[in-house]
């Protein structure tokens, strides 16, 4: 910009843009995965975890963790007929034939909760997650539960 504006602090020359153009330099780049990249992220969660609900906050991949958020509101925009939305019927027959769930239970239910605890050990090794685990907060309290609920059981 400052080459544009005539800025003489700028360090580009004309000789320099064109060198860069000359091999394809982008101007514009923006790094953002591409939707198909991330498909397949999904597919192969899917392939090592039996299912598509990818936790929001996902350690291991935080990228993906978001990405599904964001397929879930664009396909609410979508169905709201929002020209926002990036999503298409070809991307929808796609995600649906990996068992996604377009419907986000804010509440967590117990088997997703154990689902992300497996996730967990087999990241770390260990079930062994701490009350306070900022990555994932709710998997946390979650197990702190197991464990209460697991005294009150024994104690009848």
């Amino acid at each position: 910009k400052k080459y544009l504006n005539g800025d003489p602090s700028s360090k580009m020359t004309e000789n320099r843009i064109q060198l860069l153009n000359e091999i394809g330099f982008e101007w514009e780049y923006v790094h953002r995965q591409t939707w198909e990249r991330s498909y397949d992220e999904l597919v192969n969660y899917v392939k090592e975890v039996g299912h598509a609900r990818v936790p929001q906050i996902f350690p291991p991949n935080p990228p993906l963790g978001k990405w599904v958020k964001f397929q879930r509101l664009s396909y609410k925009k979508y169905l709201n007929g929002d020209p926002s939305s990036k999503m298409t019927e070809n991307r929808i027959q796609l995600l649906n034939e990996i068992g996604f769930e377009w419907e986000y239970v804010h509440r967590q239910t117990w088997e997703r909760s154990y689902d992300e605890l497996v996730n967990y050990v087999k990241e770390v090794g260990h079930a062994r997650v701490p009350q306070i685990f900022p990555p994932n907060p709710p998997l946390g309290k979650w197990v702190k539960f197991q464990r209460l609920s697991y005294k009150k059981y024994l104690n009848g």
